[in-house]
């Protein structure tokens, strides 16, 4: 099981990654974009429909663990590990 950071930007132009960054912290976060507005969690599906796409996978096996309401979120992807996610979401 493996967990991405995400920094989520809805209303974009389009669904796309932008690629990975680090805060002040140091800590590695995937910048990504989608299209659907931050209204009734529409965007946090769309993240998660764009993300399966992306992997592959079922969007059974992804699960957004914290930022529900934030830009910030963890999403966890079962039967992943994080060496496959680096090399899929560049």
């Amino acid at each position: 099981m493996a967990r991405l950071v995400i920094r989520l930007t809805p209303k974009a132009a389009s669904d796309r990654i932008d690629g990975w960054d680090v805060d002040a912290q140091g800590r590695a976060f995937l910048k990504v974009r989608v299209t659907a507005p931050p209204i009734e969690g529409r965007a946090n599906a769309a993240l998660i429909d764009y993300l399966a796409k992306r992997l592959k996978v079922p969007k059974s096996r992804l699960t957004l663990m914290t930022g529900d309401t934030s830009r910030l979120k963890q999403i966890e992807v079962d039967g992943l590990d994080e060496a496959v996610l680096q090399d899929v979401l560049k």
